[in-house]
């Protein structure tokens, strides 16, 4: 007969976050009953648990239920096979009962039912009608416990029941889990730091060090065994006791030595720990691994560490700092799961408190290039800098992202956004702030984040932010799903940038109207925004080509306006490589506000109302000369086919001949500064025409340059 599989096997399982090696080769058995798992804070227990459940993907090694494999299933689908699971932090819905929540996952005529929950707690029967926000930390467990036996599973899987609980409901903990090993049915795997309850409940205690089962040992030799517990755990001794030395044999299980004769010994702490201690990261105790030698043979460079976690697809991130906006984020993310939709909880908490959510903050932390001491410095200005860095990176890394929604004030909306910049224009990424009513242009950029204005502060759930945060979870669902519900574009040509303003429209009417029925030509309003986003879509190689017709953010640049660019304008053309074609569009004019709002020093300058709300200035003969080296210098960097159009007959509709900013000894000093600068070779030319730039024949030559340079379909049908 064959020998009966055991309950849970789990055979050289390697887990990664980012760089970070959380699992290295675990192996752990459990042939049925209780097994604890002790060990200090982040030495890999709790990825232990979401492995399992199969919350973060293993990059190597195998786990089995019965002998069934459980490695690339689901979360549902590992709940099916007949694991339950108590996650640290306990997951309640804050507004459901207790009796909701327990009959959310009841299945009629199965040993677990509400009615043998409430005798096994009979406080959750007294408390039966409140709400999940309204429990203790005791009750929440125990309901959390509840829920996970109502589901009558084969494995019961724990991490930290007993964490921050009283010592009486500790000892109720302990008799129930007591209880369970000794009536059978269920099995149960007990992720714990109490190294007293550890031992209580089990016969035997598996103990994790960096990331490794170091060791299984006899509960009842652990209970006893002051010197393990000390070299491996950091507890059994209190502050003032002498530590012994560190007895050979744990010393050695401590130390690796790999096969080429380099060992690693690990300090986990820099001083001895308690189970109160702030977690360690797996990182920083690798980083800080000093290094044996054996013998001076020949080093062998180490094969860089895998990203192996793949991101949860068509997921809506909610992204904030759960240890002050829990309760808020999380209702955001009850309106989106009821509305049917995949839902992430990203924490970006800087604080280290713990946190329940699906990607805590040491994940996040993870992807800093210094890892988690990048972030949790101690400091609130470095570790909000260090985290902003981490959560970019963090998200830059994921496969794919239906959407993103936040909420909070100016600390988190300023960590949010710059990561969720990084998505693709079109990707739903919406942000409740309460920064949302005054300039926003520092947090949006030239992304499509949409910001709604929180008008409270987003502190706790009342009349007036309940009602905000869910219409920011209902636009995001709805955006979503649009999204989603949408056809996807059939469009298959190659897609071109255009730089546009008012003043230059009937240029790029006429240029889009020629190369759009063999092009994706996307026009961009050149408000200083509009050049960054189009040279954003470049950088990410979404263009194979621009036609920078309108460069007259460089005016707002040298002279003060509000449309300004950065000293970055055209590094993204440089960088590519790709054929450039631009021309001096709008070169003529700084855009300032109401004619009020103007500067007192350009008062006596030549001004024109372009509405109440825009007033245009006229670049003078010196403002044209420092803008035309600006542009030649960088033209100067371009490796890729460059055009530069010079159009003598007036660079916008304004300086044509009778315009009121017809100026030709401005546009002089602005040609003659381009010819000055620009080295031309030829890949790299300057030309002048006698047109206005907004003249047919300027478009004919702008259209002339652009099938010269690119490989065209269009111009091999005379289009």
């Amino acid at each position: 007969m064959a020998e009966a599989a055991s309950m849970l096997e789990i055979r050289d399982l390697n887990v990664f976050y980012g760089h970070s090696h959380a699992l290295q080769g675990v192996n752990l058995t459990l042939e049925s009953g209780v097994l604890s798992v002790v060990g200090r804070n982040g030495m890999g227990k709790t990825t232990l648990c979401q492995a399992i459940m199969g919350l973060v993907s293993a990059s190597s090694g195998s786990i089995r239920l019965a002998g069934r494999a459980l490695n690339g299933l689901s979360p549902t689908d590992v709940a099916r096979m007949g694991i339950g699971y108590v996650p640290q932090g306990r997951r309640l819905w804050p507004t459901l009962s207790v009796d909701e929540h327990l009959k959310l996952v009841e299945k009629r005529g199965m040993n677990w039912s509400i009615d043998r929950v409430y005798s096994t707690f009979p406080r959750l029967a007294e408390r039966r009608d409140n709400l999940g926000s309204q429990l203790s930390g005791g009750e929440q467990q125990m309901l959390a416990i509840s829920r996970a036996l109502l589901l009558n599973p084969k494995l019961l899987v724990m991490d930290e029941p007993t964490e921050g609980l009283a010592p009486v409901i500790v000892q109720q903990l302990e008799d129930m889990l007591s209880r369970l090993g000794r009536d059978g049915g269920v099995d149960v795997l007990v992720i714990e730091q109490n190294i007293g309850v550890a031992c209580a409940v089990a016969e035997k205690v598996a103990i994790m060090v960096n990331g490794r089962i170091n060791r299984i040992m006899e509960s009842s030799r652990l209970s006893n065994d002051r010197a393990v517990q000390q070299a491996l755990l950091g507890v059994g001794r209190h502050a003032h006791d002498s530590a012994p030395e560190t007895p050979r044999a744990v010393a050695g299980d401590v130390a690796e030595a790999g096969s080429d004769g380099i060992r690693r010994i690990y300090m986990s702490n820099p001083k001895t720990p308690t189970r109160w201690s702030r977690p360690v990261p797996v990182e920083v105790i690798e980083g800080s691994a000093r290094t044996s030698t054996a013998d001076s043979g020949p080093q062998r460079m180490e094969t860089p560490l895998r990203h192996a976690a793949k991101s949860h697809e068509d997921a809506i991130l909610v992204v904030g700092t759960f240890d002050t906006k829990g309760r808020e984020l999380n209702y955001i993310g009850e309106i989106l799961k009821n509305r049917g939709l995949m839902v992430r909880m990203v924490d970006i908490s800087t604080s280290g408190k713990p946190s329940g959510a699906d990607v805590p903050p040491h994940e996040v932390a993870a992807f800093h290039p210094r890892g988690t001491s990048g972030v949790f410095t101690g400091d609130r200005g470095s570790a909000v800098l260090g985290m902003t860095e981490a959560f970019l990176r963090w998200i830059i890394s994921r496969d794919s992202i239906a959407g993103a929604i936040s909420a909070g004030g100016s600390g988190a909306t300023a960590m949010v956004c710059p990561g969720l910049r990084t998505l693709d224009p079109g990707i739903p990424k919406l942000v409740v702030s309460t920064v949302a009513s005054g300039d926003v242009q520092k947090y949006v950029g030239e992304s499509d984040i949409t910001i709604m204005n929180a008008v409270a502060d987003i502190q706790g759930l009342n009349s007036i932010t309940s009602g905000i945060l869910a219409n920011g979870a209902h636009a995001i669902a709805g955006m979503v799903a649009g999204r989603m519900e949408r056809p996807r574009d059939a469009i298959d040509r190659k897609a071109l940038g255009i730089t546009m303003f008012g003043v230059t429209t009937p240029l790029v009417r006429q240029v889009s109207q020629a190369l759009e029925t063999h092009y994706d030509v996307l026009v961009f309003h050149a408000t200083g925004t509009g050049g960054r986003a189009m040279e954003d879509l470049m950088d990410r190689g979404r263009l194979s080509g621009i036609l920078d017709l309108t460069t007259t953010e460089i005016c707002d640049m040298v002279a003060g306006g509000v449309f300004p660019a950065d000293d970055t304008r055209f590094d993204a053309a440089i960088r590519s490589g790709l054929p450039y074609i631009g021309a001096c569009g709008a070169l003529d004019m700084v855009n300032f506000g109401p004619p009020e709002s103007m500067p007192d020093h350009y008062r006596g300058r030549l001004l024109y109302p372009h509405n109440p709300q825009v007033t245009l200035m006229r670049t003078n003969a010196g403002e044209c000369a420092k803008i035309g080296r600006w542009i030649g210098e960088k033209l100067n960097q371009m490796n890729g086919p460059t055009v530069f159009l010079i159009p003598e007959g007036g660079v916008s509709q304004l300086s044509a001949p009778g315009q009121p900013f017809h100026d030709p000894t401005a546009d002089a000093a602005l040609f003659e500064s381009l010819e000055e600068t620009v080295r031309q070779t030829s890949a790299r030319r300057l030309i002048r025409s006698p047109h206005n730039i907004n003249d047919p024949e300027f478009a004919s030559l702008v259209l002339n340059c652009f099938h010269e340079l690119h490989a065209s379909p269009a111009r091999a049908t005379g289009a």
